[in-house]
């Protein structure tokens, strides 16, 4: 398979803490990965790496390589923010804008350079329509979009992530927050969205990386122990870690 980005002994560190032992691992094209692990063992700093929101943390150290498309984004002169439009994340909790719904999409086109409100305007619908969100908002672009369910509102942050044409998606525990209907709205999203992004997932929820994902990675203590086609990963997985870890025996 292609991979679209790919980790190449990628070590980071807090301090004199390793928190990632040289993790090697490529993301296919246009596929879904799911990245599972007990609490702690670096799923969400490793995710982190990916598009280097690890770099406004202090006394942080990363080593290895992050390769987008044949670079690496680690190379002196790379345009941070431009690696971060290209490779774009939704958190764990919703975080919208203290604006309206229509403003939360613009604000970061606007940013961007965008000017034409035409413009604008079609990308907003674009976006929201691309998140499932916009026969649901259509009639209420000018209310606060803290007014949305949390459901809603982790979808219109999915459409702000998409209104800035990323080629990759990070998605770290986006339904940790959210009741079982929503959560399903989001997994179904996600399965339309891999047709144009290749998606990260970090999920505590086996199921749902067995639903959602084409490719599982297995951490533990900050080491990649596996990583394969998902169903095998879950019904052969090759090392006993693995399997104590789906099967319930720890985490």
């Amino acid at each position: 398979m292609e991979a679209k980005i790919a980790t190449e002994e990628l070590s980071f560190y807090y301090g004199d803490l390793c928190a990632l032992k040289n993790i090697s691992l490529k993301f296919p094209l246009h596929k879904v990965t799911a990245l599972i692990g007990p609490s702690g063992c670096g799923k969400s700093t490793f995710i982190r790496c990916l598009n280097r929101m690890n770099d406004i943390i202090p006394s942080t150290k990363t080593e290895g390589k992050v390769v987008l498309d044949d670079k690496n984004i680690y190379d002196k002169g790379i345009d941070v923010t431009e690696i971060r439009r290209r490779i774009g994340m939704v958190f764990q909790k919703p975080n919208p804008l203290p604006k309206s719904i229509f403003e939360n999409i613009a604000y970061g086109l606007k940013i961007n350079g965008w000017r034409n409100k035409a413009d604008i305007a079609g990308k907003v619908e674009e976006s929201l329509r691309a998140a499932a969100l916009w026969d649901e908002v259509k009639d209420r672009l000018k209310e606060s979009a803290l007014g949305l369910s949390g459901g809603q509102q982790q979808r219109l942050c999915i459409a702000r992530a998409l209104s800035i044409e990323p080629e990759v998606l990070l998605m770290d525990e986006p339904c940790s927050a959210l009741d079982p209907i929503a959560t399903q709205k989001i997994e179904d999203l996600i399965h339309k969205l891999k047709n144009k992004y290749t998606i990260i997932i970090v999920t505590h929820n086996m199921q749902q990386a067995a639903r959602v994902s084409d490719y599982t990675a297995f951490f533990y203590i900050g080491r990649l122990i596996e990583v394969g086609n998902t169903e095998e990963i879950f019904t052969k997985p090759k090392e006993k870690q693995t399997e104590d870890y789906i099967t319930g025996r720890f985490g």
